[in-house]
């Protein structure tokens, strides 16, 4: 085979590939197993140290590297004062920058915290991660008081799965539903068949 054909065939080979995860991330042409990202933990500002070890447990069984960081200042330039809100945008902006890209950050706030969402410029939300990226964001002021512990893992495990590339998922009991503006962990079981298998791909033990 020529070379010129030979790099024809490879271009169409990456282009049909592109379109195919473009159109569903969770189809992957992967057939190697990826090695895992460490996941720091975060906790910003006053977060509870010990809701934050309950975390770490929580995620260490799913994930062969976790570690715990000790607490920082919430970052000053990510307050939204008309709110009394942390913008959840500029929280990742800071920690994107602030950690190598061979690690996963997810931040732990007890603070209120948004985001822009189409025509609503200050959404108050759970969590917030980057899709595919390295950071993510959890608040624990709109969950659960009874299931904290419960509660803040889900949201956890969710915006790492973004972080991998997973999109929200429409089974109303997997961990990547989307929570449309509302509290629906109660329902999340674990992730569905089809997330989990994007999971294990990626290196996780789900």
């Amino acid at each position: 085979m020529k070379p010129a054909f030979s790099c024809i065939i490879i271009g169409v080979i990456c282009i049909l590939a592109f379109f195919l995860l473009k159109k569903d991330p969770t189809r992957s042409v992967q057939y190697i197993i990826s090695k895992p990202k460490v996941i720091l933990i975060q906790p910003l500002g006053n977060f509870d140290i010990k809701l934050a070890k309950l975390n770490l447990k929580a995620l260490s069984n799913n994930h062969y590297g976790c570690r715990l960081l000790k607490p920082i200042p919430h970052f000053p330039a990510s307050y939204y004062k008309p709110r009394d809100r942390y913008r959840a945008d500029s929280i990742l902006k800071f920690l994107r920058y602030k950690y190598g890209p061979d690690t996963l950050v997810i931040a732990l706030s007890r603070q209120d915290i948004s985001t822009t969402k189409k025509l609503i410029k200050d959404w108050g939300i759970m969590g917030l991660a980057h899709s595919p990226g390295n950071v993510g964001v959890v608040s624990t002021y709109r969950l659960d008081r009874n299931k904290l512990a419960e509660q803040l893992y889900k949201v956890s495990i969710h915006e790492l799965g973004h972080t991998q590339g997973l999109p929200h998922c429409p089974d109303t009991n997997c961990y990547m539903r989307d929570a449309s503006g509302g509290n629906p962990l109660n329902s999340e079981k674990d992730f569905c068949a089809k997330c989990k298998k994007f999971m294990q791909l990626k290196g996780w033990k789900v």
